[in-house]
C-alpha cells in the first residue's frame, strides 16, 4: 500500500484516523500499532514476520541491556549480541544474494564448486527499521535512552506506519515521550494535512513526471544515448529522486503530525548546498547523522589525526552506499562521496572561502548529479557508458537529440516548478508575506489574513486535485526509496 494510492488515501487513512480520535486515549496506541501492522501486511504479506521477529528480538535485548545499566566493568555481550541479531537479519535478506554472488565468481577463478543459495525477497522497509532498532539498542547502551517496558509501545515505534518503509530514521530518545503522551491541536493537524498533500504533489506532479523521462533515457543505448540526452536524462533523475524521496518524509511527518507525534526534518533544500559536506547535512539528514552518531564517531571521529578521519569518513561512505543496496554501483557511490569529503577536508575551510557562492554551489550540485549516475545506472558498464555519454568520449553519433521526443511544454514547466521547488524561493515569499502581515494593523490586518489564507487554501487545494487527477491517470509508481 503506498502513500500515493487511492486505498490509502480515500480508505485506509480516513478510517484510522476516525477510530483513532473516537476512541479512548488508553487505546489509541493499540489502534495504531494494529493499523501499522495491518499497512505492512497489506504490502509485503507473509514477510511481516521477519519485522515482527526483529520487535521481539530487539525488545528482549533492550530489557537484557537494561539490566545492566549503572553497573561498573558490564559485560558487553548483550550489545554484541542485539547488534549482530540485527546485522544478521539485514545480511541474509538484504546481502546475502551479493555475497553469495562475488564468493562464487571468487571460488570460480580457482576452480572450486560454487555456493548454492536460495533467491530471497527483499522486505521492503528492512533497513530502515534495523536501523531503528540498532539507534535504540545503542541508545540504550549509552544512557541516552530509558529502555521500553511495555512491548506495544516499542512495537509501535518500530512499526509506524508513516515512516515504516522510507523514513526518515526516528530515533527512540526523539519520540519516547510521545508515545507515552501526546495531544492533536487543530493547528497541528491541518499543518499534518497540509504537509501531507505537498508531499503527495512533490511525488505524483514533479517526481513521477520527471521519472518517465530519465528512465527513458537511462534506457537508450549505443548511438542513440547522445551527450544533451544523457545531461537531460541525469538532471531529470537529480530533480526526481530530491522530490520523490522528499515527498515520503513529507508525507511521514505530516501523518505523524495527525497523530499527535513531531518527526524531525529529513531535508533542508540539498540542492543549494555550497559543498559535499554540506550536502550530506540537508540530504537525508537522519540517515547521516545516524551514520554519524552511530559509526563515524565510534571509529574515532577526527580526534585522531588527518589520516585517520580520512580513513573513517571513506568506511563511513562506503558503508553508506552499501546500505542503499547490495550492489557495487552504491559501494563506488558511496566511495565517490567520501572521496570528495576527504577532499574538503584536505582543502580547509580557508581554500573554500576564497570561492565565489554561486561557483561553490554550481561544483556541489555538479558533483552530486555526476555521482546519481552510479545511482540509477544498473551496472557498473552502464553507469561508465552513461557517463563516456556525459562527457562526449562516447556520446551517440547515429541519433542527435531530438527536443520534441523527450522535453515538450508540459515537462518544461515540471522542471522549472522543480527547480524552484528545490530552493528556499517559496519558504522565502511566505515569510516576506508574514512580515507584511505584522506592519498591518485593524482591518487591513484581518483581510489581509483573510485573504492570505484563501489563496494558501485554494494552492493546497489545487496540488490536491491534481495529484488526485495524475493518481487517476497513472500507474503504480513506488517511491525510490522503498528498495532500500
Amino acid at each position: 500500500m503506498l502513500f500515493s494510492e487511492a486505498i490509502f488515501l480515500f480508505c485506509f487513512l480516513p478510517i484510522v484516523l476516525l477510530v483513532y480520535f473516537v476512541s479512548p486515549w488508553k487505546f489509541r496506541n493499540t489502534i495504531l500499532l494494529a493499523a501499522s501492522l495491518l499497512f505492512y501486511w497489506w504490502g509485503e504479506g507473509g514477510l511481516i514476520w521477519i519485522m515482527a521477529g526483529s520487535i521481539a528480538v530487539n525488545y528482549l535485548c533492550g530489557l537484557w541491556i537494561g539490566r545492566s545499566v549503572g553497573i561498573k566493568n558490564r559485560s558487553r555481550v548483550p550489545l554484541v549480541v542485539a547488534v549482530a541479531a540485527n546485522l544478521w537479519i539485514l545480511g541474509i535478506y538484504k546481502y546475502g544474494g551479493f555475497i553469495v554472488h562475488n564468493l562464487n565468481s571468487l571460488l570460480g577463478l580457482f576452480g572450486l564448486p560454487s555456493v548454492r543459495m536460495e533467491d530471497v525477497r527483499l522486505p521492503i522497509g528492512i533497513s530502515f527499521y534495523t536501523f531503528h532498532a540498532l539507534s535504540y539498542i545503542m541508545d540504550i547502551w549509552r544512557g541516552k535512552a530509558v529502555v521500553e517496558r511495555n512491548p506495544f509501545r516499542f512495537a509501535l515505534y518500530i512499526s509506524m506506519f508513516p515512516q515504516l518503509v522510507a523514513g526518515p530514521i526516528i530515533r527512540y530518545s526523539h519520540i519516547a515521550g510521545q508515545l507515552v503522551s501526546r495531544t492533536v491541536k487543530t493547528d497541528s493537524f491541518v499543518y499534518g494535512i497540509r504537509r501531507f498533500v505537498i508531499g503527495l504533489g512533490k511525488k505524483l506532479i514533479i517526481a513521477d513526471k520527471l521519472a518517465v523521462r530519465a528512465d527513458c533515457v537511462f534506457g537508450l543505448q549505443g548511438d542513440y544515448l547522445t551527450t544533451p540526452a544523457a545531461w537531460f536524462g541525469i538532471v531529470c533523475y537529480t530533480l526526481q529522486i530530491y522530490f520523490d524521496f522528499s515527498g515520503y518524509s513529507d508525507m511521514a511527518i505530516g501523518l505523524g503530525r495527525m497523530f499527535g507525534f513531531r518527526f524531525r526534518e529529513n531535508f533542508r533544500y540539498p540542492y543549494i548546498s555550497q559543498s559535499i559536506t554540506e550536502f550530506w547535512r540537508r540530504w537525508h539528514i537522519s540517515l547521516s547523522s545516524w551514520f554519524r552518531d552511530y559509526l563515524y564517531i565510534p571509529l574515532g571521529g577526527n580526534r585522531h589525526g588527518a589520516w585517520r578521519t580520512h580513513a573513517n569518513l571513506l568506511i563511513v561512505f562506503l558503508l553508506c552506499g552499501l546500505w542503499h543496496g547490495a550492489s557495487w554501483n552504491f559501494v563506488v557511490w558511496g566511495i565517490y562521496h567520501g572521496f570528495f569529503l576527504v577532499g574538503e577536508r584536505w582543502l580547509g575551510s580557508r581554500t573554500n572561502r576564497r570561492i565565489p557562492g554561486a561557483a561553490r554551489t554550481a561544483y556541489a550540485v555538479l558533483v552530486v548529479t555526476v555521482g546519481w549516475v552510479f545511482f540509477r545506472a544498473d551496472s557498473i558498464s552502464h553507469a561508465l557508458d552513461y557517463l563516456a555519454a556525459l562527457s562526449r568520449i562516447r556520446g551517440g553519433q547515429g541519433s542527435p537529440f531530438v527536443p520534441g521526443l523527450l522535453l515538450d511544454r508540459g515537462i518544461i514547466l515540471v522542471l522549472v516548478a522543480a527547480i524552484i521547488g528545490a530552493t528556499p524561493f517559496l519558504r522565502r515569499v511566505a515569510s516576506l508575506v508574514r512580515k507584511c502581515r505584522t506592519k498591518l494593523k485593524g482591518h487591513q490586518r484581518i483581510v489581509f489574513e483573510g485573504v492570505s489564507g484563501i489563496l494558501g487554501f485554494l494552492f493546497v487545494g489545487a496540488i490536491l486535485v491534481y495529484s488526485v487527477m495524475s493518481m487517476a491517470a497513472g500507474t503504480y509508481s513506488p517511491f525510490i526509496y522503498f528498495r532500500f
